[in-house]
């Protein structure tokens, strides 16, 4: 007898496995399931859900002593295992009810109601203590084979003759126990695939999100622009499965990959309503039908959409739509892939922008030092031309040339780094007429190994030499001699600015180099910042100097450090 209920359970338990394969394959179950934040709608759908599995498990028992042997438990305590006391209760009220009041099952009709409702709304309860539904397999049976020996107990206190009510028991017990037991283990099991799933599926998006925004970021380095935002909702659109890409700035479509690119056109202001309620709003949209994206092109292909914001800091400057032609399609993954790309696609916009504005402050920097040292030099360097005009002309000329490359290499660059030969160049034209104006009193020394193919940032040397000359030499009344040297190394390039000048102690020189900009010195200073953010500490000035005997500057230059990139204006600075 006990055999044969146990068979019969097990056969009716593989419909019930096939309907729970099916139902945890069904997109709006498994969207149900996922949800975080469960609305009291949902609870009452996932009630009559599982309130249905158990009328299901009556009418698919087995006649035993004039009473059933069923599976009825099973979909009222998975109900509660996963929905929490609400889902749990009323679905053990709606199976157990129905247990009651129909003639079916003899005399144990009050008690496996009870029982059912008892059993649904315990597992409720348990659902708060076990990780809020997201309770294992292994746990869900022994919570299984618990409830089904407590509804045993109540069929021995509530149905009556007692009699009739152990004999049932004797023998319904073991195969309802098992059997159920073991249901419900598979279905919660089956609940447990989808969440892994979904875990997987989300840690395919992030690292999708964190690859498209690796491959975006030269682009969206450049600000939002119709060029920029075309290389990257291309890249969205060959690298995730949407059916169109789109990209907007706050007013019109920059870029449209994909589906609908015939009416969708860049420059064309932003065409539908879903698109304007994100930019008035701020707040992500999801549309799930053609109605709710509201293009107005009347036979657009677009049936969902995920609208996110894009921000600078506080302020809006468009949205990104990722697009799908089926409707209904747009997923909790999809709206998370957006939210990530939307957030990492800011931030480069935000560091884009602070980079643009360091570029403009740099240039301003610059421009503001050129403004008040070219004036002094370029007076100077003229009264020392014109005094020598009548005397000797060929020299005249010469220093005017000297003077037209100084200037001519000093404002115009616009490279990061130039070749060593043209640097030195640089230098040479400016001594050259530091040495008109004074004379023996200024000697220089070069002392440079061949240096093919060796670039550095430009304006790196002058600078330091202008340095040396006006703050080592001409104090001195007997003048003095400054040494340019430039070795090569085992990494790299090494260069040297020496002079047997004032020199100056310590003190100084940490004032010199340290992050708050010294009232003089401006070029040693500006060259130290120059070099650390462009190679790092290793590349930092080293200064040594002792008052009247002189100073000694040199830094280093890694070994294929940079090649010649296009920068806005020029980054040098002059020492005062």
């Amino acid at each position: 007898m006990i055999y044969s209920i146990l068979l019969g359970l097990l056969n009716r338990l593989g419909l019930f496995i096939i309907i729970a394969y099916l139902l945890s394959r069904n997109r709006a179950f498994k969207n149900l399931i996922l949800k975080q934040e469960v609305s009291i709608v949902d609870k009452f759908l996932l009630s009559a859900v599982f309130g249905a599995f158990g009328i299901l498990g009556t009418y698919m028992g087995l006649p035993v002593y004039g009473a059933l042997a069923n599976s009825r438990a099973v979909g009222v305590i998975i109900g509660g295992l996963l929905g929490g006391p609400l889902v749990g209760t009323l679905s053990g009220f709606i199976a157990g009810f129905h247990r009651w009041v129909i003639d079916i099952g003899g005399f144990t009709a009050l008690a496996c109601g009870l029982s059912t409702f008892v059993e649904g709304t315990i597992a409720g309860i348990l659902n708060r203590k076990l990780r809020k539904g997201r309770i294992n397999w292994r746990a869900a049976m022994l919570v299984g084979m618990a409830l089904e020996l407590l509804q045993m107990a109540i069929i021995l206190l509530v149905a009556k003759p007692f009699s009739a009510a152990l004999e049932l028991v004797r023998v319904i017990w073991f195969p309802m126990t098992t059997v159920n037991a073991t249901g419900i283990a598979i279905f919660v099991g089956l609940v447990e695939n989808i969440f892994m799933e979904q875990e997987k599926a989300g840690a395919y998006q992030a690292q999708l999100a964190l690859d498209i925004a690796a491959e975006t970021l030269p682009y969206l380095r450049q600000g939002l622009s119709e060029f920029s935002a075309y290389k990257t909702a291309k890249i969205i659109y060959q690298k995730a499965n949407y059916d169109a890409v789109s990209i907007t700035d706050d007013k019109k479509i920059l870029a449209h990959v994909g589906v609908g690119e015939d009416h969708h056109r860049t420059g064309r202001a932003v065409q539908t309503e879903a698109t304007r309620k994100v930019l008035s709003s701020g707040e992500f949209y999801v549309a799930s039908s053609r109605e709710d994206i509201e293009c107005d092109h009347e036979k657009c292909p677009l049936k969902a959409a995920v609208i996110v914001p894009l921000m600078e800091r506080d302020r809006m400057v468009g949205c990104l739509k990722l697009y799908r032609t089926r409707e209904n399609s747009i997923s909790s993954v999809d709206i998370r892939l957006a939210q990530g790309l939307a957030q990492l696609f800011s931030t480069q916009l935000e560091l884009s922008r602070m980079e643009r504005q360091a570029q403009l402050l740099a240039r301003a920097e610059l421009r503001a030092l050129q403004s008040q040292i070219n004036p002094h030099f370029l007076f100077n360097a003229l009264n020392t031309i014109i005094s020598i005009c009548r005397r000797d002309p060929e020299k005249a000329r010469a220093l005017l040339i000297h003077l037209g490359e100084f200037f001519r290499k000093n404002l115009s660059t616009g490279k990061e780094t130039v070749p060593l030969e043209q640097e030195i160049e640089h230098v040479k034209a400016y001594l050259a007429i530091e040495q008109a104006r004074f004379g023996d009193r200024l000697r220089v020394v070069y002392d440079l190994e061949p240096m093919n193919g060796v670039m550095v940032p430009p304006l790196i040397l002058q600078p330091l030499v202008e340095n040396a000359v006006r703050h080592g030499i001409f104090p001195k009344r007997e003048g003095g001699t400054v040494i340019i040297r430039a070795k090569k190394v085992e990494d790299g390039v090494e260069l040297t600015v020496s002079d047997d000048g004032m020199g100056f102690d310590e003190a100084r020189i940490r004032e010199f180099l340290n992050e708050e900009e010294p009232a003089d010195r401006i070029g040693l200073f500006n060259v130290n910042r120059r070099l650390e953010n462009l190679y790092g500490p290793r590349s930092r000035l080293k200064i040594m100097s002792k008052p009247m005997m002189g100073t000694v500057v040199r830094f280093f230059i890694p070994a294929g450090a940079g090649k010649g990139s296009e920068v806005d204006g020029a980054y040098g600075a002059f020492g005062r």
